[in-house]
């Protein structure tokens, strides 16, 4: 398990094949699912092991049509299984007292709720195509108690919009010789492209506190 692991996160798609053939599909599946669906595990490679699956699906180890539905699937399920880990176990957490006093102030869960509410259709879309932070956006929403009509509606929208341009992108992308020798550079590419908006909001915020 250790050694799959391993591979799993250096995106060693040709030893996956190698060793388990078509359950590579079960395997990107329960990734994606895991990394969406899980608060505690936001490690997980998700944009570039996206982009990879469309690249290898390019090189004819896997099938484009498949993979997307799959990964599709489990990012949907991933994000609804994290909303109600949230909005029943989470929010409990939330709710518990140390002597007298709530582990969180209900002032807090307030602001959180209000903001979900204002903002959350936003939020879910673009957390989707953020690392880290997509793996806790469906969580806090579920805590905030989103809506969960409006939750689920524009997470369905998010999960197309990532796992379509990600996985489409690997697939054309394929074609370019440099691209497909350079597999590992590419990945770490994705990465930094992923975190940008963490970095330019994290700036936006300092200047504007500066101000």
């Amino acid at each position: 398990m250790q050694e799959l692991f391993t591979h799993i996160l250096h995106l060693d798609f040709e030893w996956l094949f190698q060793q388990y053939g078509t359950y590579v599909y079960l395997i990107l599946f329960l990734v994606i699912f895991i990394e969406t669906g899980l608060v505690a595990m936001p490690f997980l490679p998700g944009d570039s092991l996206l982009f990879t699956a469309g690249l290898f699906a390019r090189l004819g180890y896997l099938d484009i049509a498949s993979l997307f539905f799959l990964l599709f699937a489990a990012a949907v399920l991933g994000d609804n299984s994290n909303y109600w880990i949230g909005r029943t176990l989470g929010l409990k957490v939330m709710h518990m007292k140390i002597g007298k006093k709530n582990l969180v102030k209900q002032e807090y869960l307030d602001k959180t709720h209000s903001f979900y509410e204002k903002y959350g259709t936003k939020t879910i879309i673009m957390a989707r195509f953020v690392p880290i932070v997509r793996t806790f956006a469906p969580f806090v929403a579920g805590v905030a108690e989103m809506n969960y009509r409006r939750f689920l509606s524009f997470d369905i929208l998010g999960g197309f919009l990532w796992i379509g341009s990600m996985t489409f992108a690997g697939y054309f992308l394929g074609e370019i010789p440099w691209i497909r020798t350079n597999i590992e550079k590419v990945a770490i590419l994705i990465v930094l492209i992923s975190v940008m908006p963490i970095v330019f909001e994290f700036i936006k915020h300092k200047r504007e506190k500066q101000k």
